[in-house]
C-alpha cells in the first residue's frame, strides 16, 4: 500500500518488481562488474532474502519500466502468459490430443491392411480434433487379442473367418460381448508365389517342400494353415516376414511363399525376377469360408502372363473395436471415429487410393457378430441416402438386367470379374 492506504499505482508496482529481480539475480549470480568482488552474503541475510522471495508479490506483478524499455517485450509477454496460466495450456492440448486421437492395429510393414489404414488416416486427419494412428500389427488372431486387451488400441483390422475361429476357440475369452465390429471392409486374396523356373504346376506339389507361411501367430500363419490342411498338402513349414521370404525364394533357399493380402499387395511392388504366382484352387474342402477370386496380369505383370489370370481363394475382413460402455471415453471417441470415417469412405474410394476400397459396403452386415452402437446408428439416419459402393453397382447391375440378389459362389467370383472390369476400365 502506501500512500494513505491508496492501491500501489503501476509505477510502485514496476519499482517493487524491479527490486525483486535484481535481489534475485544478486542472491543467484553475485554482483557483476565492479562488485564482483563483494564479500559474499551471510548465512542469516541469505536466509532472509530467501523468505523474502517467497513471499514476493513478483509471480502477479506487471513488468518493469527496465524491462519494457530494453527491448524485451517478447520476453516478458511469456512471463506474464506463463504467470496467468501456469501449466494449463499444455494440458489442456494434451487432453485433447489423447481424446481426440485413435490408434488402428493392422498388419505388417508390407500388408495391404497397413496401406489402407494409412490413407485413412490421411484422410480422416482433422488436426487436434481427429487423428487416426496406424500401428504396425501381426495381424489376424493377435489383432483380435491386442483390441480386447491391450490399452491404447482403440480399432483393428482383422479376417472375418479368424474372429469366427476365436470365438469358437475360447482361446482369449468369451467374445460375443467383448468384440463390436464398424463395418465389414474387403476381401484379401491368398498368393502362392514360386520360382519361375520351379517346374510346380499344382498345389499338391508343394508336399513336403519348404514354404514360408508368414510369420509366427500372423494371420498369414492361421489361415494358410486352414488353406493347406483343407487341401490335404503337408509342407516344411518355415516362417519369416513377407519380404525376407520373398528374397529367400528367389535365392533359391526356400520352394514357396503364401501371403495374404488384397491385391496388389504392396510387398510384391518391389519383387525380384523370376518368379510367378501358382493357383490355388476352389475346391469344396475350402467353400464354406472363402471365396472364388482371382489374379490377373494387370494386378501383377511380370508374376503372371499378359491377359491371363490365375485362380485362388479369398477371405473377408473387417474392422472392429472393444464394446466399450456408451458413457465412456473410449466410446465416445470411437463414435467421432464413426461420424467422421463413414461420410468419408467415397474419397477413399477414389482411383488414386488403394483399388480394394472400392468393395467396401458399409451396409454390409458380419452375421453372428453385433456393430458397435454408433456405426449402426448412422446407418439407420442415413439409409435414404447411401453411399454407393462398387458391390451396390454390381447389385444393381444385376437387376437391372433381371437378376435376383444373392450372396452364391458364382456371384462373389462374378463380382470379383466385375471389379477387374471396373479396374481396367479406370485405367485406360
Amino acid at each position: 500500500m502506501g500512500d494513505g492506504g491508496r492501491p500501489a499505482g503501476w509505477s510502485d508496482l514496476f519499482h517493487r518488481a524491479g527490486l525483486v529481480l535484481c535481489t534475485a539475480a544478486i542472491a543467484s549470480f553475485g554482483i557483476a562488474g565492479r562488485d564482483a568482488h563483494a564479500a559474499p552474503l551471510t548465512k542469516q541475510a541469505a536466509t532472509k532474502q530467501a523468505a523474502a522471495l517467497k513471499t514476493s508479490p513478483l509471480k502477479l506483478s506487471p513488468p518493469t519500466q527496465a524491462e519494457t524499455r530494453t527491448a524485451r517485450p517478447r520476453k516478458v509477454a511469456r512471463r506474464l502468459r506463463h504467470e496467468r496460466t501456469g501449466d494449463r495450456a499444455p494440458t489442456d492440448l494434451g487432453d485433447r490430443i489423447n481424446k481426440n486421437t485413435l490408434v488402428v492395429i493392422a498388419g505388417g510393414l508390407a500388408s495391404t491392411d497397413l496401406a489402407v489404414t494409412h490413407e485413412m488416416s490421411a484422410v480422416l486427419d482433422d488436426g487436434d480434433d481427429l487423428r487416426v494412428l496406424p500401428m504396425v500389427g501381426a495381424g489376424g488372431g493377435r489383432n483380435i487379442r491386442d483390441v480386447r486387451f491391450m490399452k491404447g488400441v482403440d480399432l483393428a483390422i482383422t479376417q472375418t473367418n479368424l474372429l469366427a475361429r476365436m470365438r469358437e476357440s475360447g482361446e482369449i475369452g468369451p467374445l460375443d460381448d467383448k468384440i463390436v465390429y464398424l463395418a465389414k471392409l474387403f476381401n484379401e486374396e491368398v498368393h502362392l508365389l514360386v520360382r519361375a523356373d520351379s517346374g510346380l504346376s499344382a498345389i499338391e506339389q508343394l508336399a513336403g517342400r519348404a514354404v514360408s507361411l508368414g510369420e509366427p501367430g500372423s494371420g498369414t500363419q492361421l489361415i494358410a494353415h486352414d488353406v493347406l490342411d483343407r487341401l490335404g498338402v503337408t509342407v516344411r513349414e518355415v516362417n519369416m516376414s513377407d519380404l525376407d521370404a520373398i528374397e529367400r525364394l528367389a535365392a533359391g533357399e526356400i520352394d514357396a511363399v503364401v501371403l495374404i493380402g488384397g491385391r496388389p499387395i504392396p510387398a510384391l511392388a518391389q519383387r525380384p525376377p523370376g518368379l510367378r504366382l501358382l493357383a490355388v484352387p476352389f475346391a469344396k474342402g475350402v467353400r464354406d469360408d472363402f471365396l472364388p477370386a482371382s489374379l490377373s496380369s494387370e494386378d501383377y505383370p511380370g508374376l503372371i502372363e499378359p491377359g491371363s489370370r490365375v485362380d485362388t481363394l479369398a477371405v473377408g475382413t473387417v474392422l472392429i473395436a472393444y464394446n466399450w460402455a456408451k458413457d465412456s471415453e473410449h466410446y465416445r471417441k470411437i463414435a467421432k471415429f464413426v461420424a467422421a470415417f463413414f461420410p468419408q469412405l467415397a474419397k477413399l474410394q477414389a482411383a488414386r487410393h488403394h483399388p480394394k476400397w472400392r468393395e467396401v459396403n458399409l451396409a454390409a452386415s458380419l452375421p453372428g457378430w453385433s456393430r458397435f452402437p454408433a456405426a449402426e446408428a448412422w446407418l439407420a439416419q442415413h439409409r435414404d441416402e447411401p453411399v454407393e459402393s462398387e458391390r451396390d453397382k454390381f447389385e444393381r447391375f444385376v437387376r437391372a438386367r433381371g437378376g435376383e440378389p444373392g450372396a452364391s459362389a458364382d456371384r462373389d467370383r462374378l463380382f470379383q470379374e466385375f471389379l477387374q472390369w471396373s479396374e481396367a476400365r479406370a485405367r485406360r
